[in-house]
């Protein structure tokens, strides 16, 4: 009876260690396992326990990307500034270069309209003024900024602006020096038009100490735009 006893009491140890052994099995799994479905949820942006770990995801975005980054009013910033109704400046090969005659009777000196028709598809600015040299039998003439305040404008598409160009009208009975075209810079370009010169033939003869030829901002000629 002794021999059984302690065979009894010696299964019931190695059971109780067994129980143990399982019921550590058990918490083990337990603690691992909500672990590996929060990092699911997280990667793959589901609900329950992930709908926390989406909210971390729009609050640290929301900083990075909507305060400072490509988002939000950084997005908003640089759309306005690339395509949100900015106007770029008026190409030459976006204008019609036309120039008249627009020297009126009893005038002191003559005058040329030059006209800027817009036709380039869309409206764009002209600020300042333009590049005006005038080909002469005596080589090129430069003609010098009347100083009038230039104010910036947006030209229209399909609509003109003119601005002047003067120039003293040859009374002293000599040939003078003769006029064989106009050359035209819009403003802030590098790319010149050359046109008929359309107004007299031929300027006086000066001295050289200053071009007499003169040029005035956008709008100068009197038509404004039309």
């Amino acid at each position: 009876m002794r021999v059984q006893k302690l065979t009894f009491a010696a299964l019931a140890v190695v059971a109780g260690l067994s129980l143990t052994a399982c019921q550590n099995g058990e918490d083990d799994m337990g603690q691992t396992a909500p672990s590996s479905t929060s990092s699911a949820s997280s990667a793959s942006g589901g609900s329950g326990s992930g709908g926390s770990d989406q909210g971390d995801g729009k609050g640290s975005a929301g900083k990075d990307s909507a305060g400072k980054g490509s988002g939000g009013q950084g997005t908003a910033t640089g759309t306005g500034s690339d395509a949100n109704g900015k106007v770029g400046k008026c190409r030459t090969d976006d204008l019609d270069i036309t120039a008249s005659d627009s020297t009126i009777d009893g005038d002191t000196e003559g005058t040329v309209a030059v006209e800027f028709k817009n036709g380039g598809g869309r409206d764009c600015v002209l600020s300042g003024y333009a590049g005006v040299d005038l080909k002469t039998s005596a080589g090129s003439l430069p003609a010098k900024r009347t100083g009038e305040k230039a104010t910036p404008m947006t030209l229209k598409d399909g609509k003109s602006v003119y601005f002047g160009v003067t120039y003293p009208l040859n009374k002293s009975g000599g040939s003078g020096v003769r006029v064989t075209a106009l050359v035209v810079t819009p403003p802030d370009e590098t790319k010149s038009f050359s046109l008929e010169w359309p107004g007299a033939a031929t300027l006086p003869v000066t001295d050289g100490s200053g071009s007499p030829v003169k040029v005035g901002p956008m709008g100068s000629a009197g038509q404004g735009e039309g």
